[in-house]
């Protein structure tokens, strides 16, 4: 097996396991804070529209994090500074 074959099968590899931690957390933040909200909202549905604005900017927060992690692994695919490198040799 030469190198630029263990370099693709690793970036591969760590893509896959970017995507699958990275997306964990934010999908429980989100359902976290989508249950808090409308429980909020249940106690009080005057201020139905200022929890609801607040929500929707938490949630943008939250899912920044899985766009970072989308981001890495789509440069770890297409990319990869390694490349060049093993290439170059």
């Amino acid at each position: 097996m030469d190198s630029v074959t263990l370099i693709g099968m690793a970036s591969v590899v760590t893509s896959g396991i970017t995507i699958a931690i990275g997306s964990i957390g934010p999908a429980l933040g989100e359902g976290r804070a989508i249950a808090q909200a409308l429980t909020a909202i249940a106690q009080q549905p005057d201020e139905s529209g200022t929890i609801t604005r607040s929500l929707f900017v938490g949630l943008a927060m939250i899912e920044s994090t899985a766009i970072y992690c989308f981001v890495i692994s789509m440069i770890l695919i297409f990319a990869n500074p390694f490349w060049d490198h093993v290439i170059a040799k």
